[in-house]
């Protein structure tokens, strides 16, 4: 006699309705701007460090004065942004963070900062330069930076007293950040 419960047979992933190899793209590891909650930046960054993440955390030196005494605080370069560098199929090991509103992106679907910019930039923060959060800049003369650690970064040009500042911009966040560099070091960008 035939039972009357039906048996499921084993299936792999790909045999199911609608399931497919994931894209090239979902494995391979890119650069992505993770949008925290106000002033939690520290805060997904130890807690992606703990889940053992690929993360950029640029931060600042700032002097702020309270009521009784000046205090130098370290402050995210990008407020309300941690980097993350991650292969799309793992995203939920960064979404799933309290403090994590979403991968930022369009149309719902995280977009990847260009790699070697976000390397340059990890680079050149990481060996200690001064750096400053500025206003995001969309219109003024653009150059190339040409040496030094941030050489290959395109911005636009600005002079400060005696130097020359260069105001690089991450468009997909609207951010940008000033970097001190040498007058030698800079090209126009046609």
């Amino acid at each position: 006699m035939a039972s009357s419960t039906p048996t499921i047979a084993a299936r792999e992933p790909a045999d199911y309705v609608g399931a497919g190899a994931l894209p090239a793209l979902w494995a391979e590891q890119h650069w992505y701007a993770a949008y925290t909650c106000a002033q939690h930046e520290k805060r997904v960054a130890a807690e992606l460090g703990i889940r053992e993440v690929e993360h950029f955390l640029p931060l600042y030196s700032s002097v702020r004065r309270w009521k009784d005494r000046r205090v130098t605080l370290d402050v995210p370069l990008f407020p309300g942004y941690v980097f993350v560098r991650l292969a799309l199929r793992d995203r939920l090991r960064v979404l799933q963070i309290p403090s994590v509103v979403r991968l930022v992106g369009f149309n719902g679907q995280p977009t990847a900062l260009p790699d070697t910019e976000m390397e340059i930039m990890r680079s050149g923060l990481c060996q200690g330069l001064h750096a400053k959060p500025h206003p995001f800049l969309a219109v003024g003369r653009r150059v190339r930076i040409t040496g030094g650690p941030f050489a290959g970064l395109e911005g636009v040009l600005k002079r400060r007293k005696n130097s020359v500042r260069v105001v690089v911009s991450l468009s997909l966040i609207q951010r940008s950040v000033a970097v001190d560099v040498d007058v030698t070091d800079v090209a126009p960008v046609f």
